[in-house]
C-alpha cells in the first residue's frame, strides 16, 4: 500500500495534522509573502488611517509611534512565525490554540480571527472606495461637488464584487496578482516617496517632524501637555501602526496552498511585517515632511489627502492618490483569499453554523461560498458608514468617519486577541513544545509574554470612545459619535460564549480529520 500512496513532504506533514491536500499547492515562498505584504499593505492604511494618528497625538504619534509599535508587533509575528512553521494548516490560528490548548480555546480563538479577518477585508475595501472617490474627485471638479457617502458606498459595494470575481477564478491567478502587488507597493512608495520629496515648495523642519503634537479628539480641551494627552490620546492614534500592520497571519491561512510551508509560511509572514515596517515608516516621513500649513490640516480632520492638495499641483497630486487606490485593491483582493480559507477550515471543521455550505470548494479548487460569505458580511457591517459623522459645527463642518474606524477597531482587536491565544498557549507548554524548522529557541521565553501584554492593552485601548461626545452622559453625546468595536466584538464574545455553553461544546471536538486512516498508515509503514 505504502508503494502506491505518493505524498510530497508538504502533503506527508499535512496528512499528519489530519487534512488531505484539497487546496492547489502551487503557491511558492515569495507568492506567501506577498500575500501578507499585500493585506498589510502600507498604501492602503498608511493613507486611509493616517488622520487617525494626526488627530489623535500629531506627528509624534506618526514618527515615533510607528517604528515603536512595529517593533511590537515584529515580536508578535515572530512568534506566530513559529507557530506555522510547526503546524502549517489553513486554519491556522484556531488550529494552533486546538491543538495546544483543547477544543474551547480553538473554537473561541477560530470566531475571534474570522471576526478580524471579515472587518479587515471590509475596512480596506472602504478605504480602497474612499481613495477612489477622492482620486475622481482631484480630476473632474463635477464628480467632487457630487459628493455623498452613498456614492462611496456605492463604490464600495463595486469592489467587492469585483474583489469576489477576482478571487472565483482561482488560487493561481491569486498567486501572480500578489506576485505583482509586491511590485507595485515597492515602485508606487518609491514614487510616491520621490514626488514629496521633489515636487512642493517647502518642507517641514525635522523638529516639528519628530516633536510637533495634535489633540484634535475633543478630550482634554486640546491640550497637548496633560495627562489625558498621554495616556488617553496618544496611544488612540497608534491604530494606525497596529492596523496597517496586521492580516499577516494569511501566511498561515495560505500555508496549505504554499510549497515547503513550513519555512516559506514561517518567513513570508516576519519578513512581511519587518519590510512594511521600514517601507511605511519612510513612506510616512515623507507625508509629514511635505506639510505646507499643519494648522489647516489639523482643522480639515488632519486627512492626508489636506497634505497632498498643499503640496502638490493637481496632475502630482492625482498620481500619489492613483498609486494609493491600486495599493488599496489589491490589498481588497488578497483580504478576502485571507478571510475565505480561514472560514472554509474553520468550516471544514464544523465550527461555522452552514459548514457544509462554507466548506465546498468548487471544480477549480476555490472556496467559492466562502468568498461570497465575506463579500456579503463586510458589505453589512459597514453600513453605518453611511451615517454623517459632524465632529464641527455648521459653519465650520470637521467631517469624521467614525464607523470606519470602529470596523478597523473591530479588525485590530478581534485579529490580535485570537494571536494572543496561541501565543499564550505555547508560552505555557514551554519545551513541551514540537516546533518545526523555524524556531525561536530559547527567546520565545520573553518574547511570548511581550507580544501578550502588548495585545491585552491595544485591545482596551481600542474599544475606548474615539471622542467625548460618544461618552454616555455627555451633553454632546450621540449614537452617531459612539465606536461600535466594543458592542460588536463583546457583544459576539458573549453569544459565542451562550452557545458554546447550550451546545457547542458537546459536538464541537477540535479540528476534524479529513484524510483516510489508510492514506496515513500506508506512509507510517
Amino acid at each position: 500500500m505504502a508503494d502506491d500512496v505518493k505524498l510530497s513532504a508538504d502533503e506527508r506533514r499535512l496528512a499528519e495534522l489530519g487534512y488531505k491536500q484539497e487546496l492547489n499547492r502551487n503557491w511558492s515562498g515569495f507568492s506567501n509573502f506577498a500575500i501578507s505584504f499585500s493585506i498589510i499593505s502600507i498604501l492602503a492604511g498608511c493613507f486611509t488611517t493616517f488622520a487617525q494618528a494626526w488627530n489623535n497625538g500629531g506627528p509624534v504619534a506618526i514618527s515615533w509611534g510607528w517604528p515603536i509599535i512595529s517593533l511590537f508587533i515584529l515580536f508578535i509575528g515572530f512568534t506566530m512565525a513559529e507557530l506555522v512553521s510547526a503546524y502549517p494548516t489553513s486554519g491556522g490560528i484556531y488550529w494552533w490554540a486546538s491543538k495546544m490548548g483543547g477544543p474551547a480555546a480553538g473554537f473561541f480563538t477560530g470566531w475571534l480571527n474570522l471576526i478580524g479577518l471579515l472587518a479587515v477585508t471590509a475596512s480596506v475595501a472602504y478605504g480602497c472606495a474612499t481613495f477612489l472617490d477622492l482620486t475622481l474627485s482631484t480630476f473632474s471638479s463635477g464628480w467632487a461637488e457630487s459628493y455623498s457617502l452613498g456614492r462611496v458606498y456605492l463604490i464600495f459595494l463595486v469592489l467587492l464584487v469585483l474583489a469576489a470575481v477576482l478571487n472565483i477564478f482561482g488560487g493561481h491567478l491569486m498567486a501572480v496578482i500578489n506576485n505583482i502587488s509586491v511590485w507595485w507597493h515597492v515602485a508606487g512608495v518609491a514614487v510616491v516617496i520621490l514626488i514629496l520629496a521633489l515636487i512642493p515648495d517647502t518642507h517641514q523642519s525635522i523638529s516639528e517632524v519628530f516633536t510637533g503634537q495634535v489633540n484634535n479628539s475633543g478630550y482634554a480641551d486640546g491640550s497637548t501637555s496633560s495627562g489625558t494627552y498621554w495616556f488617553l490620546v496618544l496611544p488612540l492614534g497608534f491604530l494606525l501602526t497596529q492596523y496597517t500592520i496586521t492580516g499577516y497571519d494569511a501566511s498561515a491561512h495560505l500555508s496549505e496552498e504554499t510549497q515547503e510551508a513550513s519555512e516559506g509560511a514561517a518567513k513570508g509572514m516576519w519578513r512581511s511585517i519587518a519590510y512594511s515596517a521600514i517601507g511605511g515608516w519612510i513612506l510616512l516621513l515623507a507625508f509629514l515632511f511635505a506639510v505646507q500649513d499643519p494648522d489647516a490640516v489639523t482643522a480639515g480632520g488632519g486627512g492626508v489627502d489636506l497634505i497632498f492638495g498643499q503640496a502638490l499641483t493637481q496632475g502630482w497630486h492625482g498620481t500619489v492618490l492613483l498609486i494609493s487606490t491600486a495599493g488599496q485593491l489589491f490589498c481588497t483582493v488578497a483580504c478576502m483569499t485571507s478571510t475565505s480559507r480561514m472560514t472554509f477550515a474553520f468550516s471544514r471543521d464544523g465550527a461555522i453554523p452552514g459548514s457544509g455550505l462554507w466548506s465546498k470548494v468548487s471544480a477549480n479548487r476555490v472556496p467559492v461560498n466562502a468568498v461570497l460569505l465575506s463579500a456579503v458580511v463586510g458589505a453589512l457591517i459597514t453600513l453605518p458608514a453611511m451615517v454623517e459623522v459632524n465632529l464641527g459645527t455648521a459653519d465650520e463642518p470637521l467631517i469624521v468617519p467614525v464607523a470606519f474606524y470602529a470596523v478597523v477597531s473591530i479588525a485590530v482587536i478581534g485579529l490580535y486577541l485570537a494571536f494572543a491565544i496561541p501565543i499564550w498557549l505555547r508560552w505555557k507548554m514551554g519545551d513541551a513544545f514540537e516546533p518545526g524548522s523555524w524556531t525561536l529557541g530559547n527567546k520565545y521565553k520573553w518574547m511570548n509574554l511581550v507580544a501578550v501584554a502588548e495585545i491585552a492593552i491595544i485591545s482596551v485601548y481600542f474599544i475606548l470612545p474615539f471622542t467625548p461626545a460618544a461618552v454616555p452622559g455627555n451633553p454632546d453625546f450621540s449614537w452617531k459619535f459612539v465606536n461600535y468595536a466594543p458592542i460588536l466584538t463583546i457583544g459576539t464574545l458573549i453569544v459565542l460564549a451562550i452557545w458554546w455553553q447550550l451546545s457547542a461544546k458537546r459536538w464541537y471536538t477540535g479540528p476534524k480529520h479529513t484524510i483516510d486512516e489508510d492514506v496515513i498508515k500506508a506512509f507510517d509503514d
